[in-house]
């Protein structure tokens, strides 16, 4: 075991077991169990040391063995933890026989992400969609739970629904279970209709992606000079944030911002939070932020990439976003990409070739138009002023001489009506 004497908040052992049978989406290593390390942090403990258990077969009881199990708690008792977390999902079943031979509380790596989503939830559709995965992962946990439900609401892995809720019978979570779940189809409704309204006036939507702290938060900021939330720690963004962001002269999209991925994110999650995850499949161009300081962006990378199949969004068209090039060079790697681009969110380097790929995969290209506008069409003239940029506009006998900097689709639109003499020049 490697001990780590650091003591801050809850003192936790993580475990992992890597058995033949792990599937790659269940496979536990030192870079998985640095992630959970991470994990624990953030959700506001410590670890004080890690085991991982190599067996050919998980053991079905306790999944690393009575022998692993009893070493853990001697070492637990000596030490004084009072959580085990392990990486791999644990049934409810060996929940128990867990915590009856540590003597502590036991999470999975499951619980620990929607303990951190609960604590981080701000709005009220993220509450929402929270409560909803809390309750769909607990529902099948309540009979023979830990003894720590008797004492809900204090430490890593109870913070969401509380004690009353859990203890009641499985009826009345079902019906909470449908209740949030009507709700959230509520919400999805209006979010169709916001959608609705912004197809009507041709605004593209542009989604951030990418895995968790990977940096989409502060790149939005820095591209639409916003101030929303954004710290280094895994899951800052929860709740969805869309911006305007002007990408020329005549031309705007709206970013939104979305909850960071990871591995092995638990699947009632990704369900519950499908009002958000939603609006991936409606984008017209996905960002996907990579943190390329990060050694293991490789592995991110297929992840996110992963769960956006899983959505069925693949189809979707994609630029990957290179980010925290002010940190690694990069350029050499990527520049015979032609779907990449490499930025710094901290210092802005790269953010105008960004808009110029944003303006390409999107066909926002623009042009210098010099306009003939017949007086029965002057309403073409209000299009202008609001999609395009108008240099000058001057009134004559057979209409309204126009001169703009316009998008090649506002062009076609404004060509399809005009039925006038049109000398453009690009």
């Amino acid at each position: 075991m490697d001990i780590n004497n650091e003591e801050i908040l809850e003192r936790a052992v993580l475990i992992g077991l890597d058995a033949d049978t792990n599937t790659e989406a269940e496979a536990v290593s030192e870079s998985s169990m640095d992630e959970l390390s991470e994990l624990l942090r953030t959700a506001g403990g410590t670890e004080v040391a890690r085991v991982i258990q190599h067996r050919k077969f998980p053991e079905p009881k306790t999944l690393i063995g009575a022998g692993k199990a009893s070493e853990i708690a001697e070492f637990i008792s000596a030490n004084d933890v009072s959580l085990a977390v392990f990486d791999n999902e644990l049934s409810p079943a060996q929940t128990k026989n867990l915590e009856d031979l540590l003597g502590v509380r036991v999470v999975d790596r499951s619980t620990l992400i929607l303990d951190i989503f609960a604590s981080r939830a701000a709005s009220h559709e993220g509450r929402l969609q929270v409560e909803l995965a809390q309750y769909k992962y607990l529902l099948p946990r309540l009979t023979g739970s830990f003894s720590a439900l008797s004492r809900l609401g204090g430490g890593i892995g109870t913070r969401g629904p509380g004690e009353t809720k859990l203890e009641t019978d499985r009826r009345h979570i079902r019906r909470r279970i449908s209740k949030l779940e009507d709700e959230l189809d509520t919400v999805m409704r209006v979010r169709s209709e916001q959608r609705r309204a912004r197809t009507k006036r041709e605004v593209p939507l542009v989604a951030l992606i990418g895995y968790t702290n990977a940096g989409k938060s502060t790149l939005l900021n820095k591209l639409t000079d916003s101030d929303i939330h954004a710290e280094n720690r895994l899951f800052d963004t929860l709740d969805p944030t869309a911006r305007k962001f002007r990408i020329s002269d005549t031309a705007e999209v709206v970013l939104s911002d979305t909850v960071g991925f990871i591995r092995k994110l638990p699947h009632h999650l990704t369900r519950a939070f499908r009002a958000t995850l939603e609006e991936l499949l409606y984008a017209d161009l996905l960002l996907h932020v990579v943190d390329v300081s990060n050694p293991e962006w490789p592995e991110h990378g297929r992840v996110v990439l992963d769960v956006i199949k899983g959505l069925g969004a693949e189809c979707t068209p994609c630029l990957t976003v290179f980010n925290k090039c002010d940190l690694v060079c990069t350029r050499e790697l990527f520049e015979n990409d032609p779907d990449s681009v490499c930025v710094s969110a901290k210092t802005g380097e790269g953010f105008d070739e960004l808009k110029k790929e944003i303006c390409r995969m999107l066909s926002l290209s623009s042009r210098k138009a010099e306009l003939m506008i017949p007086y029965p069409k002057s309403q073409l003239l209000d299009v202008l002023h609001r999609e395009a940029k108008v240099l000058s506009e001057e009134y004559g006998n057979d209409g309204i001489a126009v001169s703009a900097v316009l998008s090649d689709r506002v062009y076609g639109k404004i060509m399809h009506k005009l039925t006038g003499d049109i000398n453009d020049s690009i």
